[in-house]
């Protein structure tokens, strides 16, 4: 797959199949409509192109006020769509002026007259443009105009795998990882880098790496202790992750921690970056009223993510 950083990089096709959307999580809904484009470029003899924007469209004009978590950085939004098939991504910077641009100016020059377009396929209720104006209605008027097929994904197509992004976000801040599974078709991931900590864990025989989620907008699943799945390097461990306020132990304060035990491990792990999946979640966070009653519930945990990861 090719990646471009803005339209202007790209040189336009013969015959361009293209969706647009912000494609947050590549989930299965979103497959639907990927498979259906790279469907269509196919039996057409053209080439399928994924159109994004970033940054997301609600952190440019809501910045710090929006609520939005993403479920996907823009470097795993890459390798999912690579997957999928997709012969060429486009991230075009999102910005304030880009966002008042008409209906017209976004098909004719930028879908059309930039890219190639001549086969377009949406997901249901898709709406683009200026004060997000655009929608089916107006695409099925300009198509004759400019050339070019449009194909909307019907709802029920979508639906019937019954999943949204939304719905992934719900399920995530309820700790249902399973669930989030389910809906986007792989264990939902984050990338972190490990940074120092107070080394507490060593103490009693479960050294943990603190992690730091290098992009401020993910989403990160409810407090609590978990079964992941962790990559070093691209070697896989198995691991259980902790998120929460380590209330355990004495002068924590209330800031948010993650912090993963990776289950035969052996070495350094400062400042390496580390890919994360969560298979499943264990239990809520607990205070302890000893550090050894904490070492006895760790070391269950740890039975726990030995069954729960050779199940799978």
């Amino acid at each position: 797959m090719k990646v471009y950083q803005s339209i202007d990089s790209f040189r336009s096709l013969p015959l361009a199949v293209v969706t647009p959307g912000t494609f947050d999580g590549v989930h299965l809904g979103h497959r639907t409509i990927l498979n259906r484009l790279t469907e269509i470029a196919a039996k057409q003899k053209g080439q399928s192109v994924v159109l994004t924007f970033h940054p997301h469209p609600r952190i440019v004009l809501h910045g710090p006020d929006t609520n939005i978590r993403l479920l996907t950085t823009l470097e795993e939004k890459t390798d999912l769509l690579a997957d999928a098939g997709v012969d060429h991504f486009i991230i075009h910077p999102f910005t304030p002026e880009f966002s008042r641009t008409s209906v017209v100016h976004y098909v004719r020059d930028l879908l059309v007259g930039q890219i190639g377009m001549k086969h377009m396929v949406i997901g249901y209720d898709h709406h683009f443009g200026r004060n997000r104006e655009g929608s089916l209605e107006n695409l099925q008027e300009l198509a004759p105009l400019y050339d070019f097929a449009i194909e909307e994904i019907p709802a029920q197509d979508i639906d019937q795998v019954n999943v949204s992004s939304t719905k992934i976000r719900h399920a995530l801040n309820e700790g249902d990882v399973e669930r989030a599974t389910r809906y986007l078709g792989y264990h939902y991931r984050l990338t972190a880098s490990v940074v120092a900590g107070q080394q507490l864990g060593r103490q009693i025989g479960f050294p943990t790496a603190n992690l730091q989620v290098d992009n401020p907008w993910k989403m990160i699943p409810a407090h609590g202790v978990y079964a992941v799945e962790v990559s070093v390097n691209g070697t896989p461990f198995a691991g259980m992750l902790n998120i929460g306020q380590r209330p355990t132990v004495a002068g924590s304060d209330k800031t948010i921690t993650l912090e993963v035990h990776l289950l035969d491990f052996a070495g350094d792990l400062y400042g390496q970056q580390l890919s994360i999946g969560f298979v499943a979640r264990l239990r809520n966070e607990t205070r302890f009223n000893s550090m050894e009653q904490l070492k006895e519930q760790l070391t269950a945990d740890r039975e726990r993510v030995r069954e729960t990861l050779q199940r799978r």
